[in-house]
């Protein structure tokens, strides 16, 4: 078993602010796995009858479990999950708990309190870029066997599993807590999302191809949403005029079923930049917790891949290249000249640590994905337009 020690230390560092924790994520991602790695915990999983049976009784439970740190696996299995986490956090201050599930807390009829300011949430996702080197794999095999753990450890391509994934998804997850009417609109509408995985977004595209109206499709987007399968970024604007404002972009929450979705068994140079984006934002979202990502076109069709907007400071406009070499940065440009006080970095996979450099006459720091985490603690903290750093640039290729 490898130790997700990023995870690990997010989960501690968060039970210092909140003792009710909600771990969500699409299934097989670890939750479970990653729950039974922390230190002196009771773990009860919610699929086993008796465990249900003896949580039936919140009050009893949890004076049984008084002062200790438990975590409730699969927590939607019981009949009222959040009645039993409000209990534990409004009257058992010693208690610390994680409750795991495949969906946002809230997201389902099942859950009838959100528990709004008595929990953090942790949104599980694939291994990150950073956790490579702890599977001891390359990177491409990160990008085409997915990051699900047991996938990007098969030794060929797994794709029985990606199918057995989806079936399981449907029977395990949807029909269990959501009201879905056609499984074959359902199923067929996140396929599509996949194969287009990073790509904007028209619901009434994808009306004749799913045999489902627009407002259907809205309705399974959240769900998508909300399980964690697909993760929607909308647009960043200050200008309605010149900027899209609606229109989001759909990112697949995993680059092994998106391969899969496209039929791609072996990765061909035009698909490397394409899967990279989707770790640059898997490490994104990480850093940032519960901060929105979003991205940037406007009406001459020029795009930045991504663009965080820290309360307080200007946006950050990021560009996703495989190589460092590689492509001109007209979307940056662009941007510039409608928000000149932002910050511009450029995340290749070739580059350890950053640099501040200059490409076609745009000024921008060039990075690694290792240097995301100081960049942003350093933007966070000085502000600084160029670096984002208050340190002196360290960088190699």
């Amino acid at each position: 078993m490898i130790e997700r020690i990023a995870w690990l230390h997010r989960i501690e560092s968060s039970w210092q602010e909140r003792r009710i924790l909600w771990l969500c994520g699409p299934r097989r991602l670890g939750k479970t796995t990653l729950s039974r790695s922390l230190g002196e915990v009771a773990v009860f999983d919610c699929d086993v009858p008796s465990v249900r049976r003896d949580a039936e009784d919140s009050e009893a439970f949890l004076n049984r479990h008084r002062g200790k740190r438990i975590v409730l696996d699969e927590i939607h299995r019981l009949s009222d999950p959040s009645g039993l986490l409000k209990l534990a956090s409004d009257h058992y201050p010693g208690t610390h708990v994680l409750a795991t599930g495949s969906s946002t807390l809230g997201a389902s009829a099942r859950f009838r309190d959100t528990l709004a300011g008595r929990k953090r949430t942790i949104h599980l996702r694939p291994v990150l870029a950073g956790e490579i080197g702890d599977f001891g794999i390359p990177i491409e095999q990160r990008l085409l066997h997915g990051g699900l753990p047991e996938n990007l450890l098969a030794s060929t391509l797994p794709e029985k599993d990606f199918r057995e994934w989806t079936d399981a998804y449907w029977a395990r997850d949807i029909l269990d807590l959501f009201s879905v009417g056609k499984r074959y609109s359902f199923l067929k509408f996140l396929e599509l999302l996949w194969v287009q995985s990073g790509g904007l977004c028209e619901l009434t595209g994808f009306t004749s191809a799913c045999e489902a109206s627009r407002q259907t499709l809205a309705n399974y987007l959240d769900i998508f949403a909300a399980t964690g399968v697909v993760q929607v970024l909308r647009p960043y604007a200050t200008n309605p005029t010149r900027e899209i404002v609606a229109m989001p972009k759909v990112y697949g929450f995993d680059t092994g079923f998106v391969c899969h979705a496209r039929g791609i068994s072996s990765l061909r140079p035009d698909d490397m930049g394409g899967l990279w984006e989707h770790l640059v934002l898997d490490e994104l979202s990480f850093h940032l917790e519960d901060e929105p990502v979003h991205f940037w076109r406007d009406k001459q069709k020029h795009e930045v891949d991504f663009i965080w907007a820290p309360r307080g400071r200007p946006p950050v406009a990021i560009e996703c290249k495989w190589r460092s070499s590689g492509g001109e940065l007209g979307g940056l440009k662009a941007f510039s000249t409608l928000h000149p006080d932002c910050a511009r970095w450029v995340v290749t996979a070739d580059r350890k640590g950053w640099i501040e450099t200059e490409r076609g006459g745009i000024r921008h720091v060039e990075c690694g994905i290792d240097a995301l985490p100081e960049l942003i603690a350093g933007y966070r903290h000085t502000g600084d337009m160029e670096s984002g750093s208050g340190m002196e640039p360290r960088g190699t290729l």
